[in-house]
Formats: C-alpha cells, sequence, structure tokens
C-alpha cells in the first residue's frame, strides 16, 4: 500500500481534550485525551476518509485523487 503524507493539526480543547484535524480533508476531525491518542485518532480519521473517497471513485472519475507534494515546511 502506498503511503501518504498530510499535514495535521493538534489543539487544546476543552476539558483537557486534544483536537485534531487535517486541513486538506474538509471535516476530517478527531481528538484524544493526550497528544499521543489524538495523532492515533486522526491517522485512524484519515485512514476512514481517504477509504471513502477511494470507494467513491469510479473508473471514469477523473476528478478525485489523492497526491505526496513534498513541503518546504520546516517544524521545528
Amino acid at each position: 500500500m502506498e503511503k501518504m503524507a498530510f499535514l495535521v493539526k493538534i489543539e487544546p480543547g476543552e476539558d483537557g481534550y486534544f483536537v485534531a484535524s487535517c486541513p486538506s480533508l474538509p471535516g476530517c476531525f478527531s481528538q484524544g485525551d493526550t497528544f499521543d491518542e489524538a495523532i492515533e485518532n486522526i491517522t485512524e480519521a484519515i485512514e476512514a476518509y481517504t477509504e471513502c473517497l477511494a470507494q467513491e471513485q469510479t473508473g471514469d472519475d477523473l476528478s478525485v485523487r489523492l497526491v505526496n507534494v513534498p513541503s518546504g515546511l520546516v517544524i521545528a
């Protein structure tokens, strides 16, 4: 299976939770009690989201494709 990279955003939420989102996948959100749990949960959400996209595609549908684009962004 091909690996894809997605930028995720983790923010502190109410009640001590961590809220995770994937800006490139509209509506793809998750949360966790800890930072690591939020990462695990958003990873599962991204996997489910992209699986649904793949299932929705037909052989004639060329409008939806997932691509891995290199970024110059460096996170320190």
